[in-house]
């Protein structure tokens, strides 16, 4: 009788050893859904870094209005941006403002806004149980909207690095923007 106890004891150990399941992690090497990368250019030399002075991003919903700052981009000196692109539809719309300020008040004092309309192709790609799902971008586009608020575009041009573009890794930059 002392030798069956036993015996289930180590049947019921072996039993919770055996099904245990290891822990679905996703590691943070692993890719997920990349953002747009674009690096500024001087327009008159196109080769020389230039950096965009008091810049800040704001996102654009369906209906034009803004819908907050993107993170990282409020009034900031850069020569590079990264703008997260959306998953649940095939446009991105971006207010950029150059030379940005605000009163004491917190009221905007002048600068100079641009607005990007991004187009795109989404494929979702399963990456791991743990991980989920991830979004490349194809086809990508990047327009400026002449029909903004001002008639003074600061952004002169937008240059994709490839003909398909496409944004799936943050590695290198997937455009060039001259101003």
């Amino acid at each position: 009788m002392k030798y069956i106890k036993i015996l289930i004891w180590i049947f019921i150990i072996a039993l919770i050893y055996v099904s245990c399941e290891r822990d679905d992690l996703c590691p943070e090497s692993t890719q997920t859904t990349a953002s747009l990368v674009m690096e500024t250019f001087d327009v008159s030399l196109p080769d020389d870094s230039k950096n965009v002075f008091g810049l800040r991003i704001e996102g654009v919903d369906n209906d034009g209005n803004g819908i907050g700052v993107l993170e990282g981009y409020d009034v900031v000196t850069t020569n590079s941006i990264v703008l997260p692109l959306r998953t649940d539809q095939d446009i991105t719309v971006y207010k950029l403002h150059q030379n940005y300020t605000e009163d004491e008040d917190g009221n905007p004092n002048g600068g100079n806004e641009d607005i990007l309309t991004i187009t795109y192709i989404r494929e979702d790609v399963f990456v791991s149980r743990a991980c989920g799902y991830r979004t490349i971008f194809s086809n990508v586009q990047v327009r400026i909207d002449v029909a903004d608020v001002d008639e003074d575009e600061w952004i002169s041009l937008i240059q994709a690095q490839d003909d398909n573009q496409i944004v799936e890794n943050e590695a290198e930059a997937h455009f060039i923007l001259l101003h």
